[in-house]
């Protein structure tokens, strides 16, 4: 039996390094064509070297998803080369470990439109695609720190993460009638280079302890999610957000 995916397009925003690396990878075995996108473009063409020699498979693109016109422009390179473009993850983000009171207006600016305004951006530029050709699958990753105030993240990651998860509904609302799914993953502390940036080494065994399952969680775990919310059989499941927390948060 043939594998519905295969003619598939997965595009992942911040897909050089770490988790959105990941997610990549997971969409490619599933048998995605993928699209890695990255502020840097000669970070996102070593990550795909790296995950398909050939090129066959995937493309790299520069994305600023600060920038809507950089959306514009990558779903236009995609169509250009593919076709098609069925599958968002809106991964990219930034984070500063600034004490609460010392954030700049600049800094908060900067970090809510790169996290927040990135991910409103990919789901109206490529929502709208999606919505014209009746069908497409968006994931938004949020946070455990937009559902608890964050721990090691600073105030503007957790509050533009927490708007995420309102932001989902709301384009959920918006394209469930025309055959677009827009749902997000909410993930506690991975094993990531994120977290270890945040997080000293000396202050890890307390952040394990604090975690009930007594772990840091599995960016190919989360790649896993991402590709069963992007299939095709997911058309039942939209605005919700998946939590993945090690048990720290529990709805």
């Amino acid at each position: 039996m043939s594998n519905p995916t295969q003619s598939h397009v997965a595009l992942v925003t911040g897909a050089a390094q770490g988790l959105g690396n990941r997610i990549a990878a997971r969409l490619l075995a599933a048998g995605y064509r993928v699209v890695l996108t990255d502020r840097s473009l000669p970070a996102a063409e070593t990550a795909a070297r790296a995950m398909d020699a050939s090129g066959e498979r995937v493309m790299s693109l520069a994305l600023d998803v600060g920038r809507k016109a950089d959306f514009e422009a990558a779903l236009a390179a995609v169509l250009e080369r593919w076709g098609d473009l069925q599958v968002l993850v809106n991964n990219a983000a930034v984070t500063r470990a600034t004490p609460l009171m010392e954030i700049s207006p600049e800094e908060f600016a900067e970090v809510v439109n790169i996290n927040l305004g990135g991910t409103f951006s990919g789901c109206q530029v490529i929502g709208r695609h999606m919505a014209d050709r009746g069908y497409g699958r968006i994931v938004n990753m949020a946070s455990l720190a937009g559902q608890n105030g964050g721990t090691s993240t600073g105030a503007h990651y957790a509050a533009s993460k927490g708007a995420i998860v309102t932001l989902t509904k709301v384009f959920a609302k918006e394209l469930a009638g025309q055959g677009v799914t827009v749902n997000a993953i909410a993930p506690g502390p991975i094993d990531s280079p994120m977290v270890k940036a945040l997080v000293p080494e000396e202050r890890l065994p307390g952040l394990l302890g604090a975690i009930p399952v007594g772990r840091l969680g599995d960016a190919d775990f989360i790649g896993d999610m991402v590709v069963q919310l992007a299939r095709p059989e997911a058309y039942f499941t939209t605005g919700t957000t998946l939590d993945i927390n090690g048990g720290l948060f529990m709805r």
